[in-house]
């Protein structure tokens, strides 16, 4: 069964996944996100009906605000040619659900895509019971899956490389990233320990203003200028020791999903990815109780190296392309004509 993620006047090209999640350096947008989906099962991903294969047989429908028309007219033309159609929302923190169904228009043709497609992959466990109460046939919790169990897609460094804190979110305008609390937190803590703190700025002349009044004061501050692509941004992560980060947006967890791949420790957050490979590290640990946790691990080799191990199990456990690709294959199609 050819496996197809179809996203709706998506401004990303085609893209094919059939040998995986590829090689880092040739591979043209990365299989995180929803594009994880298509490569963990060797699938493609398209952006209109017009390049979908006529032999796709299944495919998973991407939802965002402003394509819900067309998705539900490409719906309708995909279950009358027998294909299984299931739907994933490409934004799903809580603001996002909040924004999408605050409008009629959007909220009752939402209602209506999820009530007809043979059921929904929700990335987050807080989005189950929203899908579940609006008549979705069936719910499945998923989380986008992480290239955890492909070596070429391990950015580890050894130990001696290994040095302070990468900032794991970067939006200063999104109140519930609590992005400047975790920078704040973040310099006190490089500051006690003398140890380097980076961070991608992606805020521009504003965002750089308000850091390099920090830096001012810190030595050790390092500031990354965007774009940074994601594999660039995966080097300059796996050389730190933790990820920190305080988001409370109950998203999916793209943060962790990185730090997995650089085979460290994210503290902090309450996305799904962060709290099934990193339990111990984020919500509903309090803040005092994260930052301690973040003082072992940047000085303590047996403390970390057991964070690492832990975490990397629950990620192939959980969370890996194989264990995904099994659980979006296992479910059944609903027929045709229910």
């Amino acid at each position: 069964m050819s496996f197809e993620v179809l996203h709706p006047v998506s401004r990303w090209r085609s893209q094919s996944f059939a040998n995986g999640p590829g090689d880092p350096e040739k591979t043209g947008r990365p299989p995180e996100g929803i594009l994880a989906y298509a490569a963990c099962r060797n699938g493609s991903f398209h952006p209109s009906l017009r390049s979908l294969p006529e032999t796709a047989s299944d495919v998973l429908l991407v939802l965002d605000k402003k394509n819900l028309r067309q998705a539900l007219s490409s719906l309708q033309f995909l279950r009358r040619r027998g294909v299984r159609v299931r739907v994933v929302c490409r934004e799903s923190r809580a603001a996002d659900f909040a924004e999408l169904l605050g409008d009629v228009t959007r909220c009752e043709l939402f209602i209506e895509i999820c009530r007809c497609s043979d059921g929904v992959i929700a990335t987050t466990p807080e989005s189950v019971s929203l899908f579940e109460s609006i008549g979705s046939p069936e719910t499945q919790f998923i989380p986008p899956p992480c290239a955890v169990d492909f070596p070429s897609w391990d950015f580890s460094q050894p130990p001696e490389k290994r040095r302070g804190i990468f900032l794991g979110t970067n939006s200063f305008l999104t109140a519930e990233s609590n992005h400047m609390v975790a920078i704040l937190m973040a310099d006190l803590l490089s500051r006690e320990l003398e140890c380097p703190l980076a961070m991608v700025n992606t805020e521009g002349r504003r965002g750089g203003m308000i850091l390099k009044s920090l830096r001012k004061k810190n030595p050790l501050f390092f500031i990354v200028e965007a774009p940074v692509d994601y594999v660039d941004l995966l080097r300059v992560m796996s050389l730190h020791r933790i990820v920190w980060q305080l988001d409370a947006g109950c998203g999916p967890g793209t943060t962790a999903s990185a730090a997995l791949l650089c085979r460290i420790p994210c503290v902090g957050g309450n996305g799904a990815i962060e709290r099934i490979a990193f339990p111990g590290l984020c919500s509903p640990a309090s803040r005092e109780e994260l930052l301690e946790s973040a003082r072992f691990l940047l000085t303590d080799d047996k403390v970390w190296k057991k964070e690492v191990e832990a975490s990397q199990h629950r990620a192939a456990e959980f969370l890996s392309f194989h264990k995904t690709s099994v659980r979006l294959a296992a479910s059944p199609p609903r027929s045709i004509h229910s």
